[in-house]
């Protein structure tokens, strides 16, 4: 019969650049890879903060509310049952009297510290007006614009939409870098120097609750 021709083989040298030559498959998989997983880091800390910011509301609203009423030490009391019992039948756990009583400290505690917002001018001008019916200026240039907690909480509309509602908590939400969780430990600190130490220095080491809870046992400050 006829001779069959030895299939060719590959040398080591071929093999090796055919290992080294980048799969355009490969890369392709990997980068979306990498955008989705960033992806699901940035909306999990986008609704930390929404949340954060959502508590501090909750806690602005419920003492406007008292400061309308009766200013008796009972009064707040009873509305903090009242109130966790109706929002916990509704929402479930998280609005418990006790979690309430952290919100409502929440906001007494931050509602007038200087802060800094990598928020432009304009963003914030559009935002105000269209909130509270009022400009709040420009800056010169897009770098940080230093406003206090204080100056957001301007009352929102008493009825406002779905889209002023969700504007409004996008910007108060740039107040508050940290965690609700990290906040919640931060309350227990005493001075507000110490307290703006420890969130300063969490948020540039990027503490986990636990490491910061440590920092804050150990006196760090």
């Amino acid at each position: 019969g006829a001779l069959k021709k030895p299939k060719p083989t590959r040398t080591k040298e071929a093999t090796a650049t055919l290992a080294r030559r980048p799969d355009p498959y490969a890369n392709l998989a990997g980068n979306i890879a990498a955008l989705l997983d960033e992806a699901r880091r940035q909306a999990a800390r986008s609704v930390n903060a929404i949340m954060t910011a959502t508590y501090w509301e909750v806690g602005r609203r419920i003492v406007e509310f008292e400061q309308r009423g009766r200013q008796r030490a009972e009064y707040a009391e009873l509305l903090l049952e009242r109130l966790a019992k109706d929002l916990t039948n509704r929402f479930g756990k998280g609005f418990g009297r006790e979690n309430l009583r952290l919100m409502r400290l929440f906001f007494l505690t931050y509602q007038g510290i200087e802060i800094s917002q990598t928020l432009s001018g304009k963003f914030v001008a559009e935002k105000s007006q269209a909130l509270f019916g009022k400009s709040e200026g420009e800056p010169k240039s897009k770098k940080s614009a230093t406003l206090s907690r204080k100056s957001l909480s301007l009352p929102i509309p008493q009825t406002p939409s779905a889209e002023s509602l969700g504007d409004y908590l996008v910007m108060l939400a740039q107040a508050f870098p940290l965690s609700w969780s990290h906040y919640a430990r931060l309350l227990s600190v005493k001075t507000p120097e110490a307290r703006a130490f420890y969130e300063t220095e969490a948020l540039r080491g990027g503490w986990s609750v636990r490491q910061l809870d440590r920092q804050i046992s150990s006196l760090f400050y």
